[in-house]
């Protein structure tokens, strides 16, 4: 193909289809090619600065993904008033959250590679029709039924809409700099969200209601909606190949079983026959689906991404990073109130300082990683995690401690921001433009999984290790739970510095990754 065949384009990456000289069949994503006649980079080049179209693609793609973020956690301090308002009972106040996760967590992967079989702007714009409506439905909401339709709408928005934002970002920015900046950008919006949803959620609930938690959201999506078709390409291939449905039934209710049993436990304990029951079912459906993608001709996962240790290992180092830190705001929030004495609202408000910890972290990433590499960076990041989550084990009764818990917090938010950043980066390298949907699904994923874990394990935790009754026993049962924390992310700093690839062997992945199953080179044009 011609270089006069190239379209000149500053938005997000297109997919094409050509011919090598040999009449090979190639398939590759377009990258950001020069927007003026005098100068802009070449074709297929990273771009070197961010264009003005560039700059607003980003903006449209972080607002969404922060968006995204904020519904997380902005009900969580509204349950109460919602379960009186609509008729909840206490046991079933939890499954506001629980279906959410569940949707969000058990529908990302088919969703990134539905994302790269059918169109990534299609998806982000489609899935943001759905979290619209969800969210009109659930301020509308009359009683329980359509509050838990709303949530389960809004969480299958937020597993269509986060890879399909994150793959268009990594296919519009090409490995290198940008890209690196762009998603230490997009992980600290995303993790100060889960913030401000705590922060916002109170402070909704108390001035207006509960409602515009949700309604909250319309503004924003529409003015995406109306905006992002205009300035984001599609992006996708041109033979799509067969779904791989078998993988997809298997993979998502494994997750959904994995899930529901992990949530069963935090409200049960780990002995719960129903939740051990789930998360076995899930277990052996995960077991299925790897038998089922080494068979299938066009499978959900290809078995060779997943043998990539940039994949597998960065995948893991990040479901550790999320696992762990935000799980840590239920210990404290509950050191905060039950032992400190703080209201809700003090409370929410002192998680700002941990918000602002990532995000400085998300925001200086790239120019660490440009300093001393990705590895280093997602290892250094989980070290200042692990000292200073380990550090909050020193907290006592007097509210003297909460500036230990302030100081710790903001630190710690750094660290754990640059390992997200790290392994976002880590997860998505050494992979064609074709498979980034399957890559940014796989850490969208793994993101999901994580938050969704942390808190029935930390919860479960502080219940278990608590001896007698009063805020002495809880303080102690917390201590345990943030000295389980502290070691999970130690043995994810030693596993990622024995089985992370350097930075050259993850180019060197890239360089023999593109190739097809026959060993013929895909090229990027």
């Amino acid at each position: 193909m011609s270089g006069s065949d190239t379209s000149a384009s500053d938005t997000s990456a297109t997919d094409t289809s050509g011919t090598d000289t040999s009449g090979t069949r190639t398939e590759a994503a377009g990258t950001e090619a020069a927007g003026t006649a005098s100068g802009g980079p070449a074709a297929g080049t990273a771009p070197a600065v961010l264009t003005p179209r560039l700059r607003l693609v980003l903006v449209l793609l972080l607002t969404t993904q922060f968006m995204l973020a904020v519904d997380f956690a902005i009900l969580n301090v509204a349950l109460p008033v919602i379960g009186k308002g609509l008729g909840f009972s206490l046991g079933h106040l939890q499954w506001i959250g629980t279906t959410f996760a569940l949707c969000a967590a058990g529908f990302t992967l088919l969703f990134g590679r539905v994302a790269d079989l059918f169109g990534r702007r299609r998806l982000f714009l489609g899935g943001l029709v759905v979290l619209a409506a969800g969210s009109l439905l659930g301020g509308l909401a009359q009683n329980p039924a359509m509050l838990i339709s709303a949530r389960v709408m809004q969480g299958l928005a937020t597993a269509a809409v986060t890879p399909a934002a994150l793959s268009l970002m990594t296919t519009s920015f090409p490995e290198g700099p940008l890209r690196e900046k762009a998603l230490g950008l997009n992980g600290a919006l995303m993790s100060s969200g889960f913030t401000t949803g705590a922060i916002l959620g109170g402070v909704l609930t108390d001035l207006l209601s509960w409602r515009w938690a949700f309604f909250i959201n319309l503004p924003v999506a529409v003015t995406v909606l109306i905006i992002a078709p205009r300035v984001i390409k599609e992006s996708r291939p041109e033979e799509r190949p067969g779904l791989d449905l078998p993988g997809a039934v298997s993979v998502t209710l494994g997750l959904l079983a994995i899930v529901l049993g992990l949530t069963q436990a935090g409200d049960k304990g780990w002995g719960s026959a129903s939740a051990l029951l789930s998360m076995a079912a899930g277990v052996l459906l995960l077991v299925v689906f790897h038998a089922v993608e080494r068979k299938v001709p066009a499978p959900l996962v290809p078995v060779g991404v997943l043998g990539k240790r940039s994949v597998a290992w960065g995948n893991i180092a990040g479901l550790i990073a999320f696992l762990t830190f935000t799980s840590l705001v239920f210990p404290l929030t509950v050191y905060l109130q039950e032992v400190l004495g703080f209201s809700p609202l003090t409370a929410g408000l002192s998680f700002g300082f941990l918000g602002l910890g990532t995000v400085t972290g998300g925001v200086t990433a790239a120019k660490v990683i440009g300093r001393i590499g990705t590895k280093r960076t997602l290892l250094l990041g989980g070290i200042l995690q692990m000292v200073f989550t380990a550090a909050l084990i020193g907290l006592g009764d007097d509210r003297m401690w909460m500036w230990l818990m302030l100081g710790a917090g903001f630190a710690g938010g750094v660290g754990n921001m640059l390992a997200i950043v790290g392994f976002m980066v880590t997860a998505t390298s050494g992979l064609a433009d074709h498979e980034q949907g399957l890559a940014t699904g796989l850490a969208t994923m793994t993101q999901q999984v994580g938050i969704t874990m942390g808190t029935p394990i930390m919860s479960a935790t502080v219940t278990a290790a608590m001896t007698g009754t009063g805020a002495t026993a809880v303080l102690g049962g917390l201590k345990v739970a943030i000295a389980v924390n502290a070691a999970i992310v130690l043995l994810g700093v030693l596993a990622g510095a024995l089985f992370l690839p350097n930075d050259r062997d993850t180019g060197r992945d890239r360089d023999t990754g593109g190739r097809d199953g026959g060993g013929r080179r895909r090229t990027a044009r």
